[in-house]
């Protein structure tokens, strides 16, 4: 008997549903940096435990959106909720039951969803910290199941996954076993870029840019040559993102491709070019680039 479904990891910005996708599948699927909101789009890892196929969907943060790439983002997180078997609620532990926890527990709570209750970045605060938060969340809404993790450390991740893995409907498997993600390779090329944007620039900058593969070509000798447009919305962060001599933007590169070949377990050889488009958060084309439909 194969089990198989669908597990969308939701929460607040910075709840760690990056980090634990990444975990979980022992793969680079989704960027990571401390800064909130970096996810865009919902990222699928495919995954197998236990005789189950665990089709684990992390989704952007959700908040209150503000531009229509905000909206598209949010929208996307609630899309991948309700298509799920089940949900798992990521609760920061250290920042608590906060408001914008509050904002996802009533959308869950109005879903009538299967929900189970993640508290991760445990191991920063003791367990009996810890109870009350368990009380004060399952007042407002009856989790099938309450899970203390690491996603960092790994502290929590077996008990879970087992959990998991027999939680998850009877069915054959909806992937081929070796599988990790349904992501292109494209897009996983302009995530990586955006991940070192994310780290190595600072305010607004990060949310202020998307990148676009726009040429994904094999090379005869097995390597593979990408192009790729940061597109910015002002002209001082592109000489941001360049960098005296262009230093900063080689930089991301660098870095960015490093990863990739990692990856793709074969030569990469990425060329960035950017360029300044004002109101591109705002373009319905821009959004469809990056995995995102357009809300409007």
């Amino acid at each position: 008997m194969t089990r198989c479904g669908f597990v969308a990891l939701v929460g607040a910005p910075n709840a760690g549903k990056s980090t634990l996708l990444n975990r979980l599948t022992g793969a680079k699927l989704s960027i990571v940096s401390p800064k909130a909101q970096t996810t865009r789009f919902r990222v699928l890892g495919i995954m197998m435990h236990n005789s189950a196929q665990l089709l684990l969907v992390d989704t952007p943060g959700i908040f209150a959106p503000k531009r229509k790439l905000d909206r598209a983002m949010v929208a996307a997180a609630w899309t991948g909720a309700d298509d799920a078997d089940l949900v798992l609620l990521l609760v920061d532990s250290k920042a608590g039951f906060t408001n914008g926890v509050r904002t996802v527990v009533d959308r869950l709570k109005a879903s009538g969803r299967r929900v189970w209750l993640v508290l991760n970045k445990s191991d920063l605060i003791p367990a009996a910290r810890l109870l009350p938060l368990i009380a004060a969340l399952n007042a407002e809404l009856t989790f099938e199941e309450t899970f203390m993790v690491s996603a960092t450390t790994g502290d929590g991740i077996k008990a879970m996954l087992d959990a998991l893995a027999a939680a998850v409907p009877e069915s054959p498997y909806l992937y081929p076993e070796d599988d990790l993600t349904d992501l292109p390779d494209r897009l996983l090329a302009a995530e990586l870029v955006r991940e070192q944007i994310f780290l190595q620039t600072h305010e607004e900058v990060p949310y202020a840019c998307t990148v676009e593969t726009e040429s994904f070509k094999e090379m005869k000798d097995g390597a593979v040559r990408i192009e790729a447009t940061v597109y910015v919305s002002r002209a001082g962060h592109k000489a941001i993102l360049i960098g005296a001599g262009g230093t900063r933007i080689r930089d991301i590169g660098a870095r960015a491709r490093s990863q990739l070949q990692g990856l793709l377990d074969r030569k990469v050889h990425l060329f960035l070019n950017v360029k300044e488009r004002a109101g591109w958060d705002e373009e319905g084309a821009r959004l469809r680039a990056i995995g995102l439909e357009d809300p409007a």
